[in-house]
């Protein structure tokens, strides 16, 4: 068996999508997804913002 680290088969991402819903239901569902996505969002922004603000530095000197 062929491992493959930091890849979602889909079989893995349908067992996965399950089982949130079973423990969040189908009202939370929505609600995780667009917290999540709010999260990714933020972190994304923030490491953005300090790899321009080397850059600012750089440029500087």
């Amino acid at each position: 068996m062929l491992t493959t680290f930091g890849f979602v088969s889909p079989l893995e991402a349908g067992i996965f999508l399950v089982i949130a819903l079973v423990i969040f239901g189908p009202g939370k569902l929505p609600d995780v997804g667009k917290a999540l996505g709010k999260g990714i969002r933020e972190f994304k922004s923030a490491s953005e913002g300090e790899v321009k603000k080397e850059e600012v530095k750089e440029k500087a000197e």
